[in-house]
């Protein structure tokens, strides 16, 4: 059977929220993302909907290279690719779909993320921090095992999920994302 892939991506990017979350936590990264291609032109999560507004929170489409990561030159990320199965790939796409689908129904969960903070599962309604949006995704498709509800799961317990591959540790500026052009067909190399 084939796999397909998909992309974990952590970051810590010096926002106020991020420097505090740091703070009060040992988390080197404390934003999570996930992504379906390898360009990360097109990331998925709860954080700012404004760059420039850190009140302004909810379901986010990020781009690794704009946004909030342009604003912050010696923000760091941790990029991890996870084969997972065409089924579970496809339903990952139909419950990432159901946020898509009705983007402004939804909100940070500032208040879930301090319980979190101290054990305490604060589910509401249309709300997700960056780490319970990608762990609610990842255990509804069934790629994602864990005791734990999404509502207690921080970035780093995300480290601990099977199939993990890293590609790259550093910083942001510094990477080099795999960018094909669309419009061309992929060749094979020569072999000599």
């Amino acid at each position: 059977m084939d796999k397909k892939n998909i992309y974990l991506v952590f970051t810590k990017t010096g926002t106020w929220l991020s420097r505090v979350i740091a703070t009060f936590s040992d988390m080197k990264y404390v934003h999570a993302s996930i992504s379906f291609d390898d360009s990360f032109t097109k990331m998925y999560s709860f954080g700012r909907k404004n760059p420039n507004n850190p009140f302004s929170g909810g379901f986010v489409e990020e781009n690794l290279k704009t946004g909030v990561y342009e604003r912050f030159t010696d923000a760091r990320c941790l990029i991890y690719k996870v084969r997972v199965t065409p089924l579970q790939y496809d339903s990952l796409k139909h419950e990432l779909l159901r946020f898509q689908s009705d983007a402004d129904k939804y909100h940070y969960n500032l208040l879930g993320l301090v319980g979190a903070k101290f054990g305490i599962s604060v589910k509401r309604k249309h709300h997700y921090f960056c780490s319970q949006f990608v762990s609610e995704l990842l255990i509804m498709s069934k790629v994602y095992d864990i005791d734990k509800e999404p509502e207690l799961i921080a970035p780093n317990d995300l480290y601990n999920m099977e199939n993990l591959e890293l590609l790259y540790e550093g910083f942001i500026s510094q990477f080099q994302p795999k960018v094909l052009p669309m419009d061309l067909p992929l060749k094979r190399p020569a072999i000599f």
